[in-house]
Formats: C-alpha cells, structure tokens, sequence
C-alpha cells in the first residue's frame, strides 16, 4: 500500500494531569527527517517521543509540535523563607527605629525587596510522569492522523501510478513487438548478404559466422524483455505490500530506465525510437510522483 510523505495533524487533549496541544506535519524528504520542537519541561522524554514517530514513519520530514499545560492544583512553585535572614533583618530594624533612623513595622512587602529573604522557584520542569503518559497518548492519536492522511493522498498516488505502470507496460511490449519486427528485416538483410559473401570464393566461413555474430548481439532484447517484465511485476508486488516502498521504486525506475537505453540503442524496426521516447518520458513522470511515496 502506497503512503504519501506529505501530510498534517493537529489536536488538543484534556487530560486529567495537562492539556497537551500536538501538531506534527509532513513533508518530502529523501530519508526521515525528524523535528521536534517540546518545552524544556518535556526534555526528559524526548528520546521516547522520537522513537514513537519512528515506529510510525520510514520516510518523510516530520515537523512535531508539543505544548503543555499542567492542570492547576499541584504546587507550581516553591517558596522557600529565609527564617534566619528575616530575623537578622528585623533584629537590624528595630535597632534602627530605636535610634529613629526607620519607622513602622516590617511588613510582607518589604521582605519581597529583599532576593535573600524569600525565594521562588518554578516547579514546571518537574511534571507530574502522568503528564508524560498523556503527552505519549495525544502524540500516538495524531500521529494516526497524519497517517490516515498520507494512506488517503497515497490511494491516489497509486491509482495514478498504477495507470502508469499498466500504459509503461504496453508501450514496452509495443516497443518489443517493434523490435522484434525490425529484427526479421534485419534477418533478411543478413540472409542476403550471407549469399553474397557465399559467392566470393575468397571469404572464409568465420567471415560468414562473425556477420551472424554481430547480427545475434546487435537485435536480440530478449534479456532486457525479461528483465523489464520481472520489474513491472516487482512494482506491482511492492505498491500491494504493506512496507513503505518509496525508495525501492526510485531504484526500480531506474533499472527500468536502463532497460530502455538497452532496448533503444539495440533494436531496429519502424517506430522504435518513437516508443523508446515515449517509454522514457513515462517513466521521468512516474519518477517526479514517486518522490512522493514514503
């Protein structure tokens, strides 16, 4: 089954601990390329969060965006009162009222001026490990979501490859039937001058044979026939398999393409070329869709 590379995903789940926000998108890439972008809260579990996205895309350039909001109730900070210091500073207060240098009591206030009197420390890098559960839990269902995506602009590329595939197919055996008609005339034009060198009491047999020789090398496209063929029922093998198969394609076109040079620079016969242009231009289109393919 053909996947695309390209696709998106974005939800937001109320979980009992946070609400995580999630959108991951993809895009063409050769290999996977995989970014993700967490609050420094997550880092500790970034390595899972890879490994989840790995399990579920073999290629593409996946962009992942988390976002964490703790549910309120836990303590989201901590303050920590320097009993020792206040007492310090309220013992060095009152001698300064008692020589009227300050007047009034010290207050909450006047201890926020002081940094050593109270200090305050955000909480939110220590996540509750049921937040990391639900972030796991919210970024599996849209990774299942980019995937119905790319499966749906996949059924479309294998439709249209698959048309492609059947029109290569036919255009190639035309091709070969092209070849194979050229390869008769050839035959007779071989079997001609065959005679002629019969006739010329100075020419030796090994002249005759090589004539053959060179005829046999020069038309025969049997092994590239078969060849091509067994690449056309690969394809079909790999477009139905449930593994990703975009590279694999890439490799096959190739080989196919090969084939074809094979085939143009060997046959003869009315139209080959045309078809031979014809083969090789369905191909570069088949190629261009498959860099979509994961």
């Amino acid at each position: 089954m053909i996947k695309s590379m390209t696709g998106f995903a974005s939800l937001t789940r109320e979980g009992d601990a946070a609400t995580v926000t999630v959108t991951v998108k993809g895009v063409n890439h050769r290999f996977l390329d995989l970014q993700v972008r967490t609050p420094a809260s997550l880092a500790p579990m970034e390595s899972r969060l890879r490994a989840l996205v790995q399990q579920t895309v073999a290629r593409g350039r996946i962009e992942v965006a988390l976002t964490v909001q703790p549910r309120l109730g836990g303590s989201m900070v901590d303050i920590d009162v320097n009993e020792a210091f206040i007492e310090s500073l309220s013992s060095a207060l009152e001698r300064a009222r008692e020589r009227g240098l300050v007047s009034g009591p010290l207050t909450p206030g006047d201890l926020l001026r002081f940094p050593q009197a109270i200090s305050i420390s955000d909480q939110k890098e220590a996540l509750d490990p049921a937040v990391f559960r639900e972030v796991e839990t919210a970024l599996g269902e849209a990774l299942e979501q980019l995937n119905r995506m790319r499966a749906s602009e996949g059924g479309h590329l294998q439709a249209d490859l698959d048309g492609r595939r059947a029109q290569l197919g036919e255009l190639f055996e035309r091709a070969a039937a092209a070849a194979a008609a050229g390869a008769d005339v050839l035959r007779e034009r071989l079997a001609e001058r065959v005679k002629e060198l019969q006739v010329d009491a100075t020419v030796d047999e090994n002249a005759v044979a090589q004539e053959i020789v060179r005829f046999a090398n020069r038309s025969d496209i049997t092994e590239e026939a078969v060849r091509f063929r067994a690449h056309l029922e690969h394809w079909r093998a790999l477009t139905d398999s449930p593994e990703p198969c975009g590279r694999k394609l890439d490799f096959l076109l190739q080989e196919m393409n090969r084939e074809v040079n094979t085939l143009g620079s060997k046959a003869e016969g009315l139209g080959v070329t045309e078809l031979v242009v014809a083969l090789k231009a369905e191909l570069e289109k088949m190629r261009e869709q498959v860099q979509n393919v994961e």
